[in-house]
């Protein structure tokens, strides 16, 4: 017996349908995946604002479930944080906002003095990131809010497109910064900090809940029919990633690597308090019950940013061919602080790199190879920093590395990541 089954990933640099057929054996289960349709994803800037093409997204979903035929089910994952206001008909009431916008600034420090910035950890777990959700409803105009009668993170705006069912699935709710870690539901109280009515966001849905069928519409658009599930999977991304870490021992640690690298473990219990908080790590909620205790790390954002400017010149780059080459570089030549601010915004990544490198006195880049080379190493140690952090703060010791999403294709980061942590480091899947 065969179930098909469609996994909705949608990421930060592009969006794909995975189509999963479930075999049912005596010998026991398997699972054979196929990419039903891969699109690009990219935040676009207009009018000083940066947001999301979701309607370009939700285009290439479409596409993908008409590929995925025979599917019985379908859940949607995606980045954290970001959101759309929804009015009282359901409809978008603008086109939502991405992370990487600089509206947070102000904001961020506004809810800080509130709160206290130890007291907001000690309640949510989450680190004090400038794109939390909390931040963002707080640098939106009033008018806004006062005119939206939902906000649904990204992956729950797809599952209502799909399932015409609202929810807020409990792992992406836990990345927002309003939500009481001890109690797993939204916070009163930071929800006035973040000038937004409770019931704006609605219930907190358990992970695993069957949201209902395809609408009409979307059943006769990708031909699946009506009787397809939608399902709130673990919306977070990464905490999908996590679920299918194939871990060997106890006492490993996950790096969910792609346009971020979260760099963490899975825990009982979350690690509150000042230390937790000034090594940057957050407590998120996980798939089956569990705490996510993780540092985010900016990840291969500085290379695939870098490509992009590349491309704008005119200088097509092969990534594969580019990581060959960065492996032939000397290493550990230059490096930069992959977290550091002024990589954080799209934009002329390669000249940020080389400002960043002259005005700390290393060697600069010059040669895409060169730059990769810089941006791989710098992660490797932003790695192995995080890694020992989570030794020390969670209190046990770390034997393995498991590297899961697309950076496990990068042999060259997950060599570097082996040699700079000193730890066997598996990859995938």
């Amino acid at each position: 017996m065969t179930t098909t089954l469609a996994a909705v990933d949608l990421g930060a640099s592009s969006g794909r349908v995975m189509a999963a057929a479930v075999e049912r054996h005596r010998d026991g289960d398997r699972i054979g995946l196929t990419e039903a349709a891969r699109f690009p994803n990219r935040a676009v800037a207009a009018a000083g604002r940066l947001y999301w093409d979701v309607i370009g997204l939700w285009n290439g979903v479409l596409d993908g479930l008409r590929a995925a035929s025979g599917a019985a089910a379908v859940a949607v994952d995606s980045w954290a944080v970001d959101y759309a206001l929804l009015d009282a008909g359901g409809d978008l009431l603008g086109t939502p906002v991405c992370y990487r916008d600089a509206r947070t600034r102000a904001s961020r420090e506004t809810v800080l003095a509130a709160t206290g910035a130890e007291a907001l950890f000690a309640r949510t777990g989450v680190q004090h990131q400038p794109f939390n959700t909390i931040f963002q409803l707080a640098a939106e105009r009033p008018e806004t809010l006062d005119a939206a009668e939902r906000m649904l993170l990204i992956p729950d705006l797809f599952s209502y497109w799909l399932s015409g069912a609202f929810a807020c699935e409990a792992s992406n709710a836990s990345t927002t910064g309003l939500v009481d870690q001890a109690t797993g539901t939204w916070s009163p109280e930071l929800c006035d900090v973040a000038g937004v009515r409770g019931e704006l966001l609605g219930q907190i849905t358990e992970t695993g809940t069957v949201l209902g069928g395809l609408t009409d519409a979307v059943a006769a658009e990708t031909g699946l029919g009506g009787a397809v599930s939608v399902i709130a999977t673990a919306s977070h991304d990464t905490a999908s990633a996590v679920a299918a870490v194939p871990y060997e021992t106890e006492n490993a640690a996950y790096i969910s690597c792609g346009t971020w690298s979260l760099v963490g473990t899975e825990r009982t219990g979350p690690v509150l308090g000042v230390e937790a908080l000034q090594a940057g790590f957050t407590n998120e909620r996980g798939a089956d019950g569990t705490v996510r205790f993780l540092r985010n790390v900016a990840g291969l954002w500085l290379l695939q940013e870098s490509m992009r400017a590349w491309r704008r010149s005119g200088l097509e780059v092969d990534l594969a061919e580019l990581v060959k080459e960065a492996a032939d570089e000397t290493r550990l030549r230059s490096i930069v602080d992959p977290d550091a601010p002024v990589f954080a915004e799209p934009g002329d990544m390669p000249e940020r790199i080389r400002a960043y490198c002259a005005e700390t006195g290393q060697p600069v880049p010059q040669t895409p190879a060169a730059i990769a080379a810089c941006v791989l190493d710098s992660l490797a140690l932003a790695h192995r920093r995080a890694i020992d952090d989570l030794e020390r703060l969670g209190g046990t010791e770390i034997d393995l590395v498991h590297i899961v999403g697309g950076g496990s294709n990068n042999e060259l980061l997950c060599q570097l990541t082996a040699d700079a942590t000193g730890r066997p480091v598996l990859a995938g899947p």
